[in-house]
């Protein structure tokens, strides 16, 4: 499979992708669990088809010692017993914030309340700007088909 378009080839989605990986450092610096924060991205991810960062994620999460039991479970996050509730929030705050349309008033208030009974102020942030950035990213990859399987952990820092 080859992609579309190679948007980090490109003058202008080259900058846009410098930037919006440059966007991803705060987050990197943040008290939110670099665990926690690779499982949004992953099951956000998985909810937007995008091989590319679920390839990305995966391995990045495996590397940050996560199991394969939880890497394999987070697509069926609400019927494994293998996250804390916290992750459990996280993981929820990412598909709602993922299928904001699909939702009329956007995400739930009970949704966004769990989250804030884990996660202090600091961490919602990096989990809300988490979650838009990958949601960015992963319709950068799906719009262009880029292909995935090749990621190298660390690649793009």
């Amino acid at each position: 499979m080859n992609a579309r378009f190679d948007f980090l080839a490109n003058p202008v989605s080259g900058k846009i992708v410098k930037h919006l990986a440059a966007a991803g450092k705060p987050l990197a610096d943040s008290s939110l669990p670099a665990t926690t924060r690779e499982l949004v991205m992953l099951r956000a991810s998985q909810i937007n088809g995008c091989a590319g960062c679920i390839d990305i994620h995966t391995k990045e999460a495996a590397h940050s010692g996560e199991t394969s039991v939880r890497l394999h479970l987070v697509a069926g996050w609400r019927e494994a017993t293998v996250f804390t509730e916290a992750e459990r929030a996280a993981l929820e705050l990412a598909e709602e914030g993922t299928r904001i349309a699909d939702a009329a008033g956007g995400v739930p208030d009970e949704v966004w309340a769990n989250a804030a009974k884990h996660y202090d102020e600091e961490q919602l942030a990096a989990l809300v700007s988490g979650i838009a950035l990958i949601n960015a990213f992963n319709r950068l990859n799906v719009l262009t088909q880029r292909p995935a399987g090749d990621y190298q952990v660390g690649q793009f820092d």
